[in-house]
């Protein structure tokens, strides 16, 4: 049975005293996993800070963040590795030590997503949290300096980067 929100105990955020023993709160940290190959999960770890475990699973024993985001294209293949990959959790076989937060949907073309795909989304968002990140055209030529879109406020918000 699937419960809605983060799978495992959700991660507090950490703090620690100045010297003046104000309480400094970091914010939290995750690693981005991706689900196939070209789902951003660089771009997305570039953007919003967090660890890129590229393809593999994070390893919290050596100092990545047990936190995990999955990344994903919103293209038809995108989606049938997001759902694959949300699976592996769903049946306990991540590796132990694995919080899985939150899906993390990219664009994969400019434009409105056809109805089949819209649907698809919908069926995932019911199981855990998705984030939907628009077509960057500045990202596909490199440039990750500028604003962020008003659409992706709420991963910035996840994330605790600086909101547009």
């Amino acid at each position: 049975m699937w419960i809605r929100g983060a799978v495992g105990e959700p991660e507090q955020p950490s703090r620690r005293y100045e010297e003046d023993h104000r309480p400094v709160v970091r914010a939290r940290q995750f690693s981005w996993v991706a689900t196939h190959g070209g789902a951003g999960s660089t771009t997305l770890a570039t953007v919003f800070g967090g660890h890129d475990a590229g393809r593999d699973w994070p390893r919290p024993d050596r100092g990545d963040p047990a936190s995990v985001l999955l990344v994903g294209r919103t293209h038809a293949a995108g989606l049938d590795a997001v759902s694959h990959t949300l699976d592996i959790f769903r049946r306990g076989d991540a590796p132990p030590g694995l919080d899985l937060d939150a899906i993390v949907l990219v664009a994969d073309a400019p434009g409105r997503l056809p109805r089949q795909l819209t649907q698809r989304i919908k069926v995932i968002n019911s199981v855990v949290d998705v984030y939907r990140v628009p077509w960057m055209p500045a990202w596909r030529t490199g440039d990750l300096t500028g604003p962020l879109p008003r659409e992706a406020a709420p991963l910035a918000r996840l994330t605790g980067r600086t909101a547009p």
